[in-house]
């Protein structure tokens, strides 16, 4: 009998059950053991391919969507881009509001995978019609036969996470998980996330991270809506000028914020030491755990797991740019440019 192939009938099944790896080099210094739930291995590089695979197929179970139906979506990338490609697959034209914010090389992925892209003003409030909020609203109501995800205020954002990687950090860390770390925007990871680990074990301390320039951490603290804390921040996916009702903020003990700038440099230390080749919420998660060290949040009986929620090849024309840390004002004498020299051998 010959043997059978082993393979995949599309890429979606390789979504999810992703790695859990032990942080090295970049670590040393802290007290704890720390480990990075690496979601940038993917098939579309980020843990949005969790809620765009399940949202869409609990939407088909329903019945919301036909084969002719259009997926309308407001993303900074991630999400849009695992939209379209679960679109790609399934059949379904896809359209996405970005915003401006988001890099020129996810804007170009969106594109590549067949994705209608609308790039909205991000310096803009959340109900100004040219927000990709708002934008996205229109597009669906001016589209027939069409669903609006809608990830900010969906659900089953969340619920993704609660099924699917709440699970799999539980087990990958036989139960013995005493932190999780992870950036809040829609706060569906860290909400579903969160939860799950939780009801295994309340003691578990949930800690989000967020960007100055975002409401999230003041709202967490005093169920306020500041507008004053509203100014604009160049991280992509965290943080938000509003309130998602995607987060639970009941799950989430702590909220640390970070700089653009730390952010920045710390993403490109993760892949010069660890070798993975991170994004720019990544480089904020591992911010905050350094912070969070300073503040002795942290012992040598913890295990901490951060979520590393996408890659570094959709940051090339941003953080992994000389030129682009170099007009951001990142480069100063604590951080100098990437010493490698490149050389052109005529």
């Amino acid at each position: 009998m010959k043997n059978k192939f082993k393979y995949s009938d599309n890429i979606l099944s390789l979504i999810g059950n992703t790695p859990l790896i032990k942080l090295g080099k970049i670590a040393k210094d802290l007290s704890g053991s720390f480990y990075a739930k690496w979601e940038g291995s993917n098939p579309g590089h980020s843990n949005k391919d969790r809620i765009a695979l399940f949202i869409i197929e609990e939407a088909e179970k329903k019945g919301l969507i036909n084969k002719d139906s259009v997926i309308i979506e407001t993303t900074s990338g991630n999400t849009g881009f695992s939209l379209a490609m679960v679109s790609l697959i399934k059949g379904y034209k896809c359209i996405l509001a970005v915003s401006s914010k988001s890099s020129q090389d996810k804007i170009n992925m969106l594109r590549a995978m067949g994705a209608e892209v609308y790039v909205c003003p991000a310096n803009v409030k959340a109900d100004d019609p040219r927000s990709y909020y708002e934008v996205a609203k229109r597009l669906q109501k001016e589209t027939a036969n069409s669903i609006y995800i809608n990830q900010y205020f969906n659900e089953l954002n969340a619920l993704a996470h609660y099924k699917t990687t709440g699970p799999e950090i539980w087990n990958q860390t036989n139960g013995q998980i005493t932190h999780l770390v992870a950036c809040s925007g829609t706060g569906g990871t860290i909400s579903g996330s969160g939860k799950f680990l939780k009801e295994q074990n309340p003691d578990i301390q949930v800690i989000a991270v967020d960007a100055y320039g975002s409401v999230l951490k003041k709202y967490h603290e005093t169920q306020e809506l500041d507008l004053d804390e509203i100014y604009p921040y160049r991280i992509e996916g965290i943080g938000k000028n509003m309130i998602p009702s995607s987060t639970n903020f009941e799950i989430i003990d702590l909220f640390e914020k970070v700089t653009d700038e730390a952010s920045a440099h710390t993403a490109r230390e993760i892949s010069l030491t660890e070798g993975m080749f991170v994004g720019y919420t990544c480089g904020a998660v591992f911010q905050a755990i350094k912070q969070l060290h300073e503040n002795n949040i942290f012992d040598e009986k913890s295990n901490v797991v951060a979520i590393f929620p996408d890659h570094g090849s959709r940051y090339m024309s941003k953080i992994y740019s000389d030129q682009w840390m170099n007009e951001q004002g990142f480069f100063d004498n604590d951080h100098i440019k990437n010493p490698k020299k490149i050389e052109y051998i005529k």
